[in-house]
């Protein structure tokens, strides 16, 4: 049996054992299956998911702002009621994907600080 024979039996042999090893260490009965939205949301959590929201349409500057646009704070809040778990989370989610008030953005901060650097350099 030459060399190269050989080494080509080995790597056959230690690929085997490789599947072999993986076959025995893998989960059996692993079942994927649809879930409702009610089973993946706690009710805990979309309840205070939905007072958080509520929260935020009580502040008096959202207020103000829904009263430009036409909408009674009540009416708002009514319509959070109105709204399914799923869509509460939804909006939640997108509150806080928002950003914060006074955050400046990268375009903002450059010309920011190229007024800075121009200032010292004309002072």
């Amino acid at each position: 049996m030459t060399q190269r024979l050989r080494n080509r039996l080995i790597e056959i042999t230690m690929l085997l054992a490789l599947a072999m090893a993986a076959a025995f260490v893998m989960p059996r009965g692993a079942y994927a299956g649809m879930i409702g939205t009610d089973e993946a949301t706690p009710p805990a959590q979309a309840g205070a998911e939905r007072e958080r929201v509520k929260a935020l349409l009580a502040r008096p500057e959202v207020a103000k702002a829904l009263e430009k646009l036409g909408v009674k704070a009540d009416a708002a809040a009514a319509r959070v009621d109105a709204m399914t778990d799923e869509e509460v989370a939804q909006l939640a989610g997108r509150i806080d994907a928002l950003p914060a008030g006074g955050v400046l953005t990268n375009d903002q901060l450059i010309v920011i600080l190229l007024l800075v650097i121009l200032l010292v350099l004309l002072l």
